[in-house]
């Protein structure tokens, strides 16, 4: 099992760094170069997520990668969604022409009621539109943005770079690819298909993620030497204590927490995936807080953790197996942060940094951006949490 470390830390819970320090150590990446930073479902907290205008502004705010989650329609096709389950992004619940595919199915073991992109031809679910599903984010945009096919994202991409020159690569996770395999709707092969039918296989510019474990160490693989391409596979992991669904379907007993430990990571994960994708909290360790508090002085108490100061060697033991370390999800909100950041997600952002992730995953990439580009301004102050969004 993973093993606590504690870092010296200042009153406020974050990693002590002179100026002259963070100049120095800016990046402690695994290559040396500066952590990426990976549009969230897009520009998510700014859009509905996972429509191209949420990829398009992740883009025009400077994300490296864009992250489409992927999910397959009845009739096979690839399209943008977070879950199977279209009742919490969409407007499906609103038309009357759909109120029968109302339904009841078991994804990866839990039981969810709503809509299912398997039930949906792709000439049905264009008839969709999407929508903000937290409440506390801006719902102006509701009902303005089709739901799009990788395909789509993939042609933006591409039109961007025609149109500005700007680069970025993009960063797809197959969703439930168990759920998906027993419907008969394999989401590896689509994705290996459609990266080779758009010729978007450069492997700068594709990771692939999942947070199971046999696709990512055996049909990916498979797939992408038949189609003469190899693109770096990203393991991601839960909470320590869960299992990837893959491992309870097949009845191995270990857990996220066991495939995360430092013998695992060398000896297994590095066999197969050239990175890990942890959630945050997993490894820089907070504790509850009660009642919340309000951090940022609007008024409204809504942060509801503290930073504990112990950092689990994660990305120390990831880095020893030569694996590269793109925690998720950063968020701007007061909700998201630990009391220690003061509401600013710019403390977050640059604790993250200074510890050596080689990434992050953001709901706002303006901000991590900026938090990035000020890892390299040795001696100017910690910018206002009221940047650009």
């Amino acid at each position: 099992m993973v093993r606590g470390v504690k870092l010296g830390w200042l009153a406020a819970g974050l990693l002590v760094l002179s100026p002259a320090e963070a100049e120095m150590t800016a990046y402690s990446t695994l290559n040396g170069e500066p952590p990426l930073v990976i549009g969230h479902r897009g520009a998510s907290g700014s859009r509905p997520e996972h429509t191209l205008a949420a990829y398009q502004l992740a883009i025009e705010q400077g994300a490296d990668f864009i992250e489409p989650d992927l999910v397959s329609t009845k009739d096979g096709v690839l399209i943008a969604r977070h879950e199977p389950n279209l009742i919490d992004t969409t407007n499906v619940a609103d038309i009357a022409k759909f109120a029968d595919r109302r339904t009841t199915k078991s994804v990866d073991g839990a039981e969810q009621e709503g809509f299912f992109a398997d039930d949906f031809t792709l000439a049905e679910i264009k008839e969709l539109r999407a929508k903000q599903s937290q409440p506390f984010r801006d719902q102006s945009f509701n009902d303005d943005y089709a739901i799009p096919t990788l395909e789509e994202i993939i042609n933006l991409v591409k039109q961007v770079e025609a149109e500005t020159g700007v680069r970025v690569g993009i960063y797809p996770e197959t969703k439930h690819p168990t759920y998906s395999d027993d419907l008969g709707l394999s989401l590896e092969e689509k994705l290996i298909e459609t990266l080779v039918a758009t010729e978007f296989t450069n492997p700068d510019r594709v990771y692939i993620q999942s947070f199971e474990v046999t696709n990512l160490r055996e049909e990916l693989p498979r797939l992408m030497a038949a189609a003469g391409i190899d693109l770096p596979l990203v393991q991601l992991f839960d909470e320590f204590h869960l299992q990837p669904y893959d491992f309870v379907v097949s009845g191995d007993r270990r857990t996220y927490g066991d495939l995360i430990s430092r013998d695992s990571l060398s000896n297994f994960v590095s066999t197969y995936a050239d990175g890990i994708g942890p959630w945050k909290r997993s490894f820089v360790l907070t504790e509850p807080i009660e009642p919340p508090i309000d951090a940022n002085g609007d008024g409204q108490p809504e942060v509801t953790e503290r930073l504990t100061g112990e950092v689990l060697p994660v990305i120390a033991d990831a880095h020893a197996a030569g694996l590269v370390v793109h925690p998720y999800t950063f968020r701007n909100e007061e909700r998201y942060l630990t009391v220690d950041y003061d509401g600013n997600p710019f403390t977050e952002y640059e604790q993250f940094y200074n510890l050596g992730v080689d990434g992050v995953f953001s709901d706002f990439p303006a901000t991590a951006v900026a938090a990035r580009d000020r890892l390299t301004q040795a001696g100017s102050s910690t910018p206002s949490a009221h940047q650009p969004q």
